[in-house]
C-alpha cells in the first residue's frame, strides 16, 4: 500500500535505516512496499537484499525533486524499469539541473504525481497520489470521477515524534540556517509519519478503487538483482574460449621472462591455477588488470601490483606484480579456490602523477556507460554532529566545545541536552555521496542497470553505492591507487641518468634481493625515505628483527600493521625470533596451530593466517574460513552470515577438545588484527618496492633524497631529508636564481633547494623568471634581474632573503638597499616592462655589519628550517656533549644528553595513561630514540619543536638502544637581537 517510503539515504531528510525500515513496516502489517529515496538509487539494491531476508517483496523507485518541492514518484515495474529510472536521474545529478513537473515518457516505470499535479492528461502508466490529507479535497476534484488513475500516496518518512525532531534538525544543517528559522516549506510535516496498514486502509474504505489500484500497481512490479553473480565483465575479446587461449597464452610468454628453465613444479602450478581461474569465469577480469598495466607500461608509468591477486603466479606470470608466490610459498587458496564466488582482489599502486591517466584510460576503453568509480559515504559522526547541531540551536562556539569535550556537562540544560541526545542518534548516518579511495567498477551491463552516478570532484562518475552493495550485488572492484614512494623511484631513475648518465634496471628484483648494501641498510633501520620502512616503529623493529632479508620485511611489513602490534602478537613474534626456547615452549604447547603457522613461530601476521587457522584449526570449510575473513571488516561483520561462522568456529574447536581459553585467544588473534593485517602477497609487494628504494638509497642517496623533497617527502619533514642528503655527501645551498628550478636539482653533489619551498613566493613569479632565465640566459646582476621579470618588491624581498643573488658578490644588505631603489617603497606593484632601462646608480655604501645566524633565522622564516646546524641557534652552551654513538657502552646508566626535536609518537598504555616514543638527532646528526613513560611524560612534555636536554636510563633491547626518559627540558635559541648583542659585546 506504500508507493513513498524514504530511508536515511534521503540525506539530510529521512531518519531511518534502511533495514529498520523494513522491520517497522513488517511490524505494522505491510508485506510490499516501495523504497523511493529522494533523487538518489543508493539504498535501492541493498533494500531488496534486505527485504528477501524479511520476506517482503521489494520495490523500488525515486522520489523525484527540486529541493523538497516533489514534482513525482518513479516506481520501477522492473529491472528495465530501475535502469530507465537511472539513466533519467543521473545528467540531472551531474549537471545540477531541477526536474520538469511532467515525468519524461517511461516505458517499464510508474508515475505517481502529487494531488496538486496540473496536468489533466495522464499516461497508462502515470497516476494521481492521493494522500491522507488529499481525501477531504478529492470529493470537489476534476480527479473525483477518474478514480481509474488515483492509487495512494502515504509518504512514509518518520516512525515517531523523535524521528520528526531529527528530521527538522537534519533540515536546518543542510540549508546551515537556525532551527526556529527554518521554513515550513524546507521541512516534512508529522503527516508524513508510518502508520499501521489496518489504519490506512481504513483512511480509503470509501474508495475501494484507489485500494485495488495500488495493490494492482505494486503487485505488478518485481526486481532481482540475482545477487552472488558476478556482474564484472564477462568477454574481454571475443568469446570466453579465446579469453582463456589469450590467457594461457600471456601465461605462457610469461615463463619464459620470469623462469627461462621452465620448472616442472611451476608449469603444474601455472595450469592448477589457470584452471581454477577458467571454472569461476574470471578469465575476463585478469585480462583487463592485464590490459592496464599493459597500457602502464608502454607509457613508461611505474606500479606495484597487490592484494590477494597477488598471492597467484598467474599475476606474477602476467606482471600484474613482481612477488614470486612460489619462492614465498604465498597460501594458494587466499587467492582463488573452487568455493569462491568474487575474483581475487587486485590493488594497483601508481605513481600520483600517472594514476588519473591511467583511470582515463579506463573509462575510455570500457565505456563510460560501463565504467564508474565506487561510491561511498560521509557520515555523521558523534563529535562533529554535536557542532552541527548545536548551531541550529544558536549555541556559542564556546560552548559547542565544552559540549563536544564533555558531553556529560549538558546535564541540566535543555538545549545541552538536546544536542547530545540528537547527536547520538544521528551518529552514523550518511550525511552526503562520496567516492572510494581508489575503487573502479568494469560492468557487463550498464552501469544504470545498478545505480545512478554522480561526478564529485574527480570528474569521473561514480556509483550512489558502496563496496559493500557492489561485492553483493556482483561488481567487484578494481583498485587503482596512487603513492608518492612510485614516484620517488621514477624521478629518482631520471634524477641518476640526469646528474651520472648511468641507466638502471630497477625491476630485476632477483638482485636486489640478493644486495648486500641493501640488507647493511635494512638490519640496522637506514632507511629514511624509503617507502613503508623508514618511520621509527619499522626502524625499532628492523633493527630488533635484523631484517637483513626479503623475507623477514615481508614479515615486518605486516606486523607493524595497527591490529597486530595492538593485540601484542608483534612483541610475541620478535620474542619468538630471538628466543629458541620460546619458539619450541610455544610448539609443544598447541602443535597443531604451531604447525599451521610455522613460518611465523605459530604467531597470525597476514590474512590468509585467519583462514588456514579457520579450516585447517577449526575445521570450517574454505568458503566459511573466507567469510570469517572478510568478517573482520565493521560493517560485513553485521551480517548474519559472520555470526553463523563464528558460532561454527566455536563449537568446532570445542568438539576437537580444545581448551575454552586456548579457543578464546586464538579468537582474539584473529578478530584483533585481521582488519588491518595485509594478505602475505599484498605484504610481499611493499617490500618489493621498499627494497626497490633502499636500492636507489643505498647507491645513489642524494638522487634518491631530491625526488623524495620533490614528491612532498615521507613520514618525516622536509628538514630530515635534506640532512639525509647531507649525511650523504651533499652540499645543500639555497636556491638561486641562476641554478634552481621549482623542484629541487641536483648538480655533482650541490643540491639546489626548489623555488617551491619558500613561503610566500608565488608560483607565478617562478614561471616568469623561469621562462625568462630559459629564453635568454642567467642574470648577471639584481638590475638585470628586476629589468627583466615583472617582480613586485615584497616577492624579490623573498629571494633576497634568502640569498638568491649571491652570485653578485654582494651582502644582502646591499642588495635590499638596491632593491628598494629600483622598486621603490611599494610591497605590491610590478613594474611595467618598458622600452628604455633606465641606468641603476651605484651607491657607494658604509661596511653594514652582518651577524652570521641572520641567515639561518632568514632561512628558518622562509623555509620553517635552518640549513646550519640546529645547534647553533642555541641561546647557552651546550650542557652535554655526548653522542648517540656512546649509548650502547652505557646501557642501564643515566645520562645526559641533547637532542633535536624529529618526531614523536603519543599512544597510552595498558592503564589508559598517556605516555610517548620521541625520535631526535644528536649532534652529529645520528638517531637518538626515546621512551617516554607516564610517570615522566606528564611532568616533562614536549613543548614545540628545538633542542632538548635529556636525562635518562639508556636500555637496550634486541640490539636497538633507547633512552628511558626522567627528565626533559626544551632549550632556548637565540633571538636576533640576542645574538646581535652578544657578537657586539664579543667585538669590543
Amino acid at each position: 500500500m506504500l508507493t513513498n517510503c524514504h530511508s536515511y539515504y534521503s540525506f539530510k531528510y529521512g531518519t531511518i535505516s534502511t533495514e529498520d525500515l523494513i522491520k517497522v513496516l513488517v511490524y505494522h502489517d505491510y508485506n510490499t512496499f516501495a523504497l523511493t529515496d529522494i533523487n538518489n538509487t543508493a539504498a535501492s539494491i541493498d533494500f531488496a537484499r534486505l527485504a528477501a531476508q524479511h520476506n517482503i517483496k521489494p520495490v523500488v523507485g525515486v522520489d523525484f525533486r527540486n529541493g523538497v518541492q516533489q514534482q513525482y514518484v518513479a516506481i520501477a515495474k522492473n529491472n528495465k524499469g530501475f535502469r530507465e529510472i537511472n539513466e533519467y536521474l543521473t545528467p540531472h545529478l551531474h549537471e545540477k539541473l531541477d526536474f520538469d513537473a511532467q515525468a519524461p515518457k517511461f516505458n517499464n516505470v510508474y508515475v505517481v504525481y502529487p494531488f496538486s499535479h496540473a496536468d489533466d492528461e495522464l499516461r497508462d502508466n502515470e497516476f494521481i497520489g492521493i494522500s491522507p490529507e488529499d481525501l477531504k479535497q478529492l470529493p470537489f476534484s476534476k480527479w473525483k470521477n477518474q478514480q481509474n488513475k488515483l492509487v495512494i500516496k502515504h509518504t512514509c518518512t518518520f516512525r515517531n515524534k523523535h524521528d520528526y525532531n531529527a528530521h527538522r534538525l537534519l533540515r536546518a544543517i543542510d540549508k546551515n540556517t537556525l532551527l526556529s528559522k527554518l521554513p515550513q516549506e524546507e521541512q516534512a510535516t508529522l503527516a508524513d509519519m508510518i502508520m499501521p496498514k489496518a489504519d490506512l486502509l481504513g483512511l480509503y474504505k470509501l474508495y475501494p478503487q484507489i485500494i485495488e489500484n495500488t495493490e494492482r500497481m505494486l503487485t505488478s512490479c518485481s526486481i532481482d538483482f540475482d545477487f552472488g553473480t558476478n556482474k564484472n565483465k564477462q568477454v574481454f575479446k571475443g568469446s570466453e574460449e579465446a579469453d582463456f587461449q589469450r590467457l594461457k597464452k600471456r601465461c605462457e610468454e610469461g615463463l619464459t621472462y620470469r623462469f627461462p628453465g621452465k620448472d616442472e613444479a611451476v608449469v603444474k602450478r601455472m595450469n592448477k591455477e589457470l584452471k581454477v581461474i577458467r571454472e569461476l569465469g574470471f578469465c575476463a577480469y585478469f585480462l583487463v588488470t592485464l590490459d592496464i598495466v599493459d597500457y602502464a607500461r608502454s607509457q613508461n608509468y611505474y606500479y606495484i601490483g597487490r592484494g590477494s591477486g597477488a598471492n597467484s603466479l598467474v599475476a606474477y606470470l602476467l606482471r600484474i606484480t613482481n612477488v614470486d608466490p612460489i619462492d614465498l610459498d604465498l597460501y594458494f587458496e587466499r587467492f582463488i579456490n573452487p568455493f569462491r564466488q568474487s575474483p581475487p582482489d587486485f590493488d594497483i599502486d601508481f605513481s600520483w602523477t600517472d594514476r588519473d591517466d591511467v583511470t582515463r584510460y579506463i573509462f575510455e576503453t570500457y565505456g563510460y556507460d560501463r565504467v564508474a568509480l565506487l561510491g561511498n559515504y560521509i557520515t555523521f559522526k558523534y563529535k562533529s554532529a554535536i557542532r552541527e547541531i548545536a548551531k541550529v540551536f544558536g549555541v556559542p562556539d564556546d560552548e559547542i566545545v565544552a559540549l563536544q569535550k564533555n558531553p556529560s556537562s549538558a546535564s541540566g540544560n535543555k538545549y545541552g541536552e538536546w544536542v547530545i541526545k540528537y547527536s547520538r542518534f544521528i551518529d552514523g548516518f550518511p550525511s552526503h555521496s562520496s567516492i572510494h579511495s581508489s575503487g573502479i567498477l568494469i560492468s557487463e551491463e550498464p552501469i544504470a542497470c545498478y545505480s545512478s552516478t554522480e561526478l564529485l570532484p574527480k570528474g569521473f562518475p561514480s556509483t550512489q553505492f558502496d563496496m559493500y552493495i557492489a561485492e553483493d550485488v556482483g561488481l567487484h572492484k578494481f583498485d587503482i591507487l596512487s603513492q608518492r614512494g612510485l614516484s620517488k623511484i621514477k624521478d629518482t631513475l631520471d634524477i641518476i641518468s640526469k646528474n651520472t648518465g648511468e641507466e638502471i634496471d630497477i625491476d630485476n628484483i632477483d638482485m636486489l634481493k640478493k644486495d648486500e648494501r641493501i640488507k647493511d641498510l635494512l638490519k640496522v633501520g637506514k632507511a629514511i625515505g624509503c617507502f613503508y620502512v623508514e618511520s621509527p616503529a619499522m626502524r625499532m623493529l628492523l633493527t630488533k628483527l635484523k631484517a637483513d632479508d626479503y623475507l623477514r620485511l615481508v614479515a615486518a611489513s605486516s606486523i607493524i600493521r595497527p591490529g597486530v602490534a595492538k593485540s601484542g602478537m608483534m612483541r610475541e613474534y620478535i620474542v619468538r625470533f630471538q628466543n629458541l626456547q620460546r619458539r619450541e615452549q610455544a610448539r609443544e604447547d598447541l602443535p597443531e596451530l604451531y604447525n599451521i603457522l610455522k613460518e611465523t613461530y605459530g604467531v597470525m601476521v597476514y590474512q590468509e593466517d585467519v583462514i588456514k587457522v579457520a579450516h585447517y584449526f577449526a575445521g570450517l570449510s574454505l568458503d566459511e574460513a573466507d567469510i570469517l575473513r572478510r568478517g573482520m571488516s565493521w560493517k560485513f561483520r553485521q551480517r548474519n552470515e559472520f555470526w553463523k561462522v563464528r558460532e561454527k568456529f566455536f563449537s568446532n574447536c570445542r568438539n576437537k577438545g580444545y581448551r575454552e581459553q586456548t579457543i578464546a585467544d586464538i579468537w582474539r588473534q584473529i578478530e584483533s588484527f585481521a582488519n588491518y593485517a595485509f594478505a602475505k602477497g599484498h605484504s610481499a609487494s611493499y617490500a618489493v618496492e621498499s627494497f626497490q628504494a633502499l636500492y636507489l638509497k643505498a647507491y645513489y642517496p642524494r638522487e634518491y633524497m631530491v625526488a623524495t623533497l620533490n614528491n612532498g617527502g615521507g613520514f618525516y619533514r622536509a628538514e630530515l631529508y635534506l640532512h639525509e642528503a647531507r649525511m650523504n655527501g651533499a652540499i645543500v645551498e639555497a636556491p638561486c636564481v641562476n641554478r634552481s628550478d621549482w623542484p629541487c636539482v641536483i648538480y655533482g653533489k650541490h643540491l639546489f633547494l626548489g623555488l617551491f619551498m619558500l613561503y610566500g613566493l608565488e608560483k607565478k613569479s617562478v614561471e616568469m623568471l623561469l621562462n625568462e632565465r630559459g629564453l635568454f640566459g642567467e642574470f648577471t646582476s639584481l638590475s638585470d634581474f628586476v629589468n627583466r621579470v615583472p617582480i613586485s618588491l615584497e616577492q624579490l624581498l623573498i629571494l633576497i632573503r634568502i640569498d638568491a643573488f649571491r652570485f653578485t658578490g654582494k651582502t644582502k644588505k646591499e642588495l635590499l638597499w638596491d632593491a628598494h631603489h629600483l622598486l621603490g617603497h611599494s610591497k605590491v606593484t610590478k613594474p611595467e616592462p618598458t622600452l628604455f632601462q633606465p641606468e641603476v646608480r651605484e651607491f657607494e655604501l658604509p661596511d653594514l655589519w652582518e651577524h652570521e645566524l641572520e641567515n639561518a633565522f632568514d632561512e628558518l622564516e622562509l623555509l620553517g628550517f635552518p640549513l646550519s646546524s640546529p645547534f647553533q641557534l642555541l641561546a647557552k652552551q651546550l650542557p652535554s656533549m655526548l653522542k648517540a654513538a656512546d649509548l650502547p657502552n652505557l646501557i642501564n646508566k643515566t645520562v645526559a644528553i641533547v637532542g633535536y626535536l624529529i618526531t614523536r609518537k603519543p599512544t597510552r598504555t595498558s592503564k589508559g595513561e598517556s605516555m610517548s616514543f620521541g625520535t631526535f638527532l644528536d649532534l652529529d646528526g645520528f638517531w637518538l630514540d626515546t621512551v617516554h613513560f607516564a610517570h615522566s611524560f606528564k611532568r616533562f612534555p614536549f613543548r614545540g619543536p628545538g633542542c632538548y636536554l635529556i636525562r635518562g636510563k639508556v636500555v637496550e633491547e634486541y640490539g636497538f638502544v633507547s633512552v628511558e626518559v626522567n627528565q626533559m627540558y626544551r632549550l632556548s635559541n637565540m633571538s636576533l637581537q640576542e645574538s646581535t648583542r652578544h657578537s657586539l659585546n664579543t667585538a669590543i
